[in-house]
């Protein structure tokens, strides 16, 4: 009966797009939730791009993108999920907190903390930690890779420094500034080879110069705190090594990523205050000494790794952070089940209304 449905969905789609009518979201929401395998992945991603640029676009609904991450992770297809996620302008799956959570806890699950660090980074991108839980896996994640001491290009860099930044703004004690800190490193970094438009282009990021500037200014803001609040040593280490790097790769393209278009070219470009704030990098050397000497002499320092005091930080607040969450989600799904049948109804309404176009007034519709 499934395939017989999918086969019914995928011809009225096919036809309704072959007359250049607008599919309902209605059809592409009945298409996503009767997937029954791994191959019907594919079919339904073919679907879901189409029906991105196709004139009812604005209209695929939370349950769709909802449902849609479920099925890849119930199919094993969460390599679909991650991909329609990273190409999120041309599928339309912009997922919720709780949908976001979902795919995040599967990749960690696994250990796949490069793929679950992915999932942050669109976190980042459409600004939505919120939630504590959302808060919680993403440090975790962040943490857990950060350990393996990956290598990255500059652009991973930049996306894992947007990511700790912003997500550990959300955390005022000895997490949130370790990422804090960290996070401005990494983007100083980038600005110092880059300039500073490659730091904020397509990102929720202040533009003003001065990353490595702001790093240093997280120090003296634990050195001065009254609070037991603390920047941990490995973090203190990573900052270290990437300040020392900076001058070994300073040169331009030094990640050995291919320049794209004349455009990124030219957004690019270091000018003349880039380099006025590259300058600055043995005066942030000297500083950083200084203040790392500091924070040992108070006691500042916590010799507990990042990735232990995230993991502490899952063990002990996760479960209770999720405990509203899945209140949250049981209202949610309720009222998207109250949606449904009100389009249903007006399907239904249409149809009975137009018989003999009933097909393309239905699909207008909705």
């Amino acid at each position: 009966y499934l395939l017989w449905l999918r086969t019914v969905l995928a011809n009225t789609m096919d036809r309704t797009y072959d007359r250049n009518l607008p599919v309902s979201s209605l059809i592409m929401s009945r298409f996503v939730d009767n997937i029954s395998s791994r191959e019907e992945i594919d079919q339904a991603e073919y679907y879901l791009y189409k029906f991105r640029h196709s004139p009812n676009c604005w209209y695929l609904r939370d349950w769709t993108i909802h449902g849609w991450i479920r099925q890849c992770l119930k199919h094993g297809a969460r390599d679909k999920a991650l991909h329609t996620l990273k190409n999120k302008i041309q599928y339309g799956i912009f997922p919720d907190d709780f949908t976001f959570n979902l795919l995040m806890d599967s990749f960690i699950k696994d250990a796949d903390f490069k793929s679950a660090c992915s999932v942050v980074e669109e976190v980042m991108l459409q600004e939505a930690f919120d939630l504590p839980s959302t808060q919680i896996l993403s440090l975790y994640a962040l943490g857990s890779y950060l350990a393996t001491r990956p290598q990255l290009a500059v652009s991973e860099e930049r996306a894992l420094g947007a990511s700790l930044l912003i997500c550990g703004q959300k955390q005022d004690n000895t997490i949130g500034l370790s990422a804090q800190l960290l996070g401005n490193a990494f983007l100083g970094k980038v600005e110092n080879l880059k300039g500073i438009h490659a730091v904020f282009k397509g990102m929720p990021l202040f533009w003003g110069r001065g990353y490595l500037g702001r790093a240093l200014a997280i120090m003296e803001r634990v050195a001065a705190a009254s609070s037991d609040v603390k920047l941990s040593k490995d973090t203190l280490g990573y900052v270290n090594d990437l300040l020392h790097d900076l001058p070994l790769t300073s040169e331009s393209d030094s990640s050995g990523e291919e320049s794209g278009g004349e455009e990124d070219k030219k957004e690019n470009t270091v000018d003349e205050d880039d380099q006025a704030e590259a300058a600055k990098l043995p005066e942030y050397v000297k500083k950083f000494k200084e203040l790392s000497s500091q924070l040992e002499s108070q006691g500042k320092v916590e010799s507990t790794s990042f990735q232990d005091l995230v993991t502490a930080l899952a063990q002990q607040n996760l479960a209770a952070a999720e405990t509203p969450d899945l209140e949250q989600y049981e209202s949610r799904v309720q009222a998207w089940e109250a949606e449904k049948r009100q389009l249903i109804q007006r399907e239904k309404e249409m149809r009975e209304k137009k018989p003999f176009r009933s097909h393309e007034k239905a699909n207008n519709v909705v």
